[in-house]
């Protein structure tokens, strides 16, 4: 099993940014497709970002599109996500998860992610 770290979360104003990074161990990221999710407390886990494995294409929730750009650096296993113009709605846990088929319908639902990491919080205040 794919083991994930998340890590860059904190606390920002409103209009702030952050760039969350997944971390992969043991396998290479590159031969999946990585979703973003996030959850926010009484809220279910919500499928935000996808990259997908080899095309490197993206999609985005219309809750995030054109604020959050996701990427991915091979060399360092890593994918990101880059968060700009943030709000106080965009408060929760993210998480990083991987899928192994091409992101689109499937991949913003966390049931058909096969491995996940512990999350880290983004708190954004008014």
């Amino acid at each position: 099993q794919v083991q994930l770290v998340e890590s860059g979360g904190g606390s920002v104003q409103r209009g702030g940014s952050l760039r969350l990074s997944c971390v992969g161990s043991v396998f290479q990221l590159r031969l999946y497709s990585i979703g973003w999710f996030r959850q926010a407390p009484g809220k279910e886990r919500e499928g935000i970002s996808c990259i997908s494995r080899g095309s490197d294409a993206a999609n985005y929730a219309d809750s995030v599109k054109g604020r959050f750009t996701i990427s991915r650096d091979n060399s360092k296993n890593t994918v990101y996500l880059q968060m700009n113009n943030l709000e106080p709605d965009d408060t929760a846990l993210y998480y990083c998860a991987t899928f192994n088929i091409p992101c689109g319908e499937y991949t913003s639902v966390a049931a058909m992610a096969e491995s996940w990491g512990q999350g880290t919080q983004v708190t954004v205040s008014s």
